[in-house]
């Protein structure tokens, strides 16, 4: 669904406050990314590229995602988990089970304080049938990289189109998104608009005809996720 720039705004501002804690920056041998909860009845897991996956070296702890403040460090190695990423090249995705972090900070004293992003706002096949070539409006809540270093949480509004079976961002995103989590609306029976979860974004692999990034859809995501 493509929204007004006035709707854009509002559906920004409200991702910000119902998901902005389900973030967290990858730090990796090269360029930095993002990576996400995915809360579902089987099992939780934190998402994010392929790519970003096989360079990660830790994870940034973001005060907001953490309790008691000032408990946890800064960064978390991921050579200290039990269990390391689960990779999909086919899809370009890598799913890490989250029980290793869970158990990380249970030893160190403090828990997380984290927003999943539910899976019952996954997209669904009908609803990207629905959507037809596009575009349509793609909200990329991700933690951009400043000059200072630090990642900033950042919204950036899209567009996406249909690119066989998966969407297209038509435009290139800045430093740190790859990994991210894409969100849409769509509207239900009734006509109500309600918040999707459209994939995971993936980095560019066009030249300047064809700028912008792949999305590995949340349906097919789910789809291969392993048991947790």
């Amino acid at each position: 669904m493509l929204l007004e720039p006035d709707a854009e705004d509002e559906v920004a501002y409200e991702l910000c406050q119902l998901l902005g804690r389900a973030i967290l920056p990858v730090e990796t041998a090269g360029d930095p990314g993002t990576a996400f909860f995915l809360g579902r009845p089987a099992g939780e897991f934190l998402l994010t590229a392929d790519v970003v996956a096989g360079r990660a070296q830790r994870l940034g702890l973001r005060p907001s995602v953490t309790e008691p403040a000032g408990v946890a460090d800064v960064s978390l190695p991921l050579a200290d988990l039990p269990a390391g990423w689960s990779r999909d090249a086919r899809l370009g995705v890598a799913a890490l089970p989250t029980d290793g972090l869970h158990g990380y900070a249970a030893g160190r004293g403090w828990r997380w304080r984290v927003q999943p992003v539910p899976a019952a706002v996954a997209v669904t096949a009908d609803d990207l049938d629905a959507s037809g070539a596009g575009p349509v409006t793609a909200i990329v809540l991700a933690l951009g990289v400043s000059g200072d270093g630090s990642r900033p949480l950042e919204v950036a509004v899209e567009r996406a189109v249909r690119d066989g079976d998966r969407l297209r961002i038509t435009a290139a995103l800045p430093a740190g998104y790859v990994g991210a989590p894409v969100f849409g609306v769509r509207p239900d029976a009734a006509g109500e608009v309600g918040l999707r979860c459209l994939g995971v974004l993936l980095p560019g692999d066009g030249g300047a005809a064809e700028a912008g990034h792949p999305v590995a859809t949340l349906d097919r995501v789910l789809a291969a996720l392993p048991a947790s």
